[in-house]
């Protein structure tokens, strides 16, 4: 599914406008991320987390070479499904 099929998808489910729809997936992504970036956790009950996790410097190595790299540490998003979710896929 692609950002676009999902704001058809919010627009029909909650009978409103495609551009409402697309303003609403918008501006719940921009919270998402400025929450991330600010707490570095985000949790909606039933449905799971986002939080963010640092990620150490390791070694690594180039397929096409062989040669030895180094990967620079980062921080990473990962999300953690809640029970509801997890119920509601299996």
């Amino acid at each position: 599914m692609t950002k676009a099929d999902l704001i058809v998808k919010i627009a029909e489910k909650a009978n409103i406008t495609k551009a409402n729809a697309e303003r609403s997936l918008n501006a719940f992504l921009d919270t998402v991320e400025s929450t991330l970036v600010k707490d570095g956790k985000l949790t909606l009950t039933g449905f799971g987390t986002f939080v963010v996790e640092e990620r150490k410097a390791r070694s690594g190595r180039n397929p096409r070479t062989g040669e030895t790299i180094e990967i620079p540490a980062s921080k990473v998003v990962k999300f953690r499904p809640g029970k509801l979710l997890k119920d509601a896929v299996k």
